[in-house]
């Protein structure tokens, strides 16, 4: 599946994009992974079974959704940029490919992915060359799948904690601005493209402890440096404690997937597979 793809020059590296390299362990042991029920709307959605789908999991990170796709018996080949990453990726993983790429000019042939994947990834590419390079990439009738765990909006302590976030941060406590700024954006690059969406609930139980290892591993924390962040961290300790006195969080989670077709050479125009809600893309909360 791989080869060399003919590049544009590159644009400068997001500090925050790359910061997850430094704490890619942290990541792994800590970040939420995904619930099989995304996976039953990726396969409705994408017209397919995972099962023998040759899937390019893209900015896979240390591999949390590519385990995933593997155990439901995809065919997988990881793409990652960063050094950190793909080291934690392949102590993980030992068995499942990653090249070293990202989706601005993926390093594999044309039309030979059945599904391409980006999960908590998509919002890091520059959409004018990601967009093209997934459609050469894909097969005709092979499928984008994007997604992002996102805290649940109507959760109250979660929202509480994300106006303490911003407040620290000094941020503009406005998720719903950044997704919608997104979403316009994909809307004028993907017209080729008919995205389908779902909304997938779920929640985890974890010690307080990881919850903040967690939080620790989003890029805004991770480019703001060790002490303020200790800082946040101590003072949403004993914030949350009156919470959960018991010390362990139930997290939850609203995971946000849209899916769009590669149309066949011969589709009329906005011909789709599958079924869901007609959307744009989106982007995740601020802090990722």
């Amino acid at each position: 599946m791989t080869s060399a793809s003919a590049s544009a020059s590159a644009p400068a590296p997001n500090p925050r994009a790359h910061s997850f390299n430094a704490a890619a362990a942290q990541y792994a042991a800590n970040r939420p992974s995904y619930p099989p029920a995304l996976l039953d709307s990726v396969e409705r959605l994408a017209g397919r079974a995972l099962v023998g789908a040759r899937v390019v999991d893209v900015g896979a990170g240390t591999g949390i959704a590519t385990a995933l796709l593997v155990d439901r018996g995809a065919d997988v080949v990881a793409v990652e940029p960063g050094d950190g990453m793909a080291e934690q990726f392949r102590r993980t993983l030992p068995h499942v490919p990653v090249v070293r790429g990202d989706g601005n000019a993926l390093p594999l042939a044309d039309g030979t992915a059945d599904l391409i994947t980006y999960a908590q990834a998509w919002h890091w590419t520059d959409q004018e060359r990601s967009v093209p390079e997934a459609l050469r990439v894909l097969r005709p009738g092979g499928a984008l799948a994007l997604w992002w765990n996102i805290t649940d909006p109507d959760t109250p302590w979660l929202t509480a904690q994300s106006a303490r976030i911003a407040r620290h941060l000094g941020m503009d406590d406005g998720t719903g601005h950044s997704a919608d700024r997104t979403r316009r954006g994909v809307a004028a690059l993907t017209t080729a493209l008919e995205f389908h969406r779902d909304r997938v609930s779920w929640r985890r139980r974890v010690p307080l402890d990881t919850h903040l290892a967690n939080l620790g591993t989003h890029s805004a924390f991770l480019v703001l440096g060790a002490e303020r962040t200790a800082e946040f961290v101590e003072a949403e300790r004993a914030e949350l404690l009156k919470v959960f006195p018991d010390a362990v969080v139930e997290e939850r989670y609203v995971v946000d997937l849209l899916v769009a077709i590669r149309p066949s050479p011969d589709a009329a125009p906005g011909t789709g597979t599958g079924s869901g809600t007609a959307a744009s893309a989106t982007a995740p909360d601020p802090a990722s």
